[in-house]
């Protein structure tokens, strides 16, 4: 499922296995191995520290890494989160 927001200028930003859940913008991605799933948590516990806006991460399954991204007040999704996914997605695939 691709979920889509409008981006900077206006443009349509697609965010490729990104879903949008009760709980926010959610996204499971698939790491090599332990020590790759643990490194791409921390190139987005960077990211999200100099965005000042922190998803919740889950690391299961050994290379499985669970991001999900809301806004805490008020409780939404937000222009703000889709940018974090849109920032994430260029890590992630990178």
């Amino acid at each position: 499922m691709k979920t889509k927001h409008n981006g900077a200028g206006g443009t349509t930003v697609a965010l490729p296995g990104w879903t949008r859940t009760p709980d926010g913008l959610t996204k499971t991605f698939v790491q090599p191995n332990f020590r790759a799933a643990v490194a791409l948590v921390n190139w987005i516990a960077e990211l999200a520290e100099a965005m000042d806006h922190h998803p919740d991460i889950r690391l299961h399954d050994y290379k499985r890494l669970t991001v999900t991204i809301i806004t805490h007040s008020p409780r939404a999704i937000t222009e703000k989160d889709y940018e974090l996914a849109e920032r994430i997605e260029h890590l992630g695939s990178a």
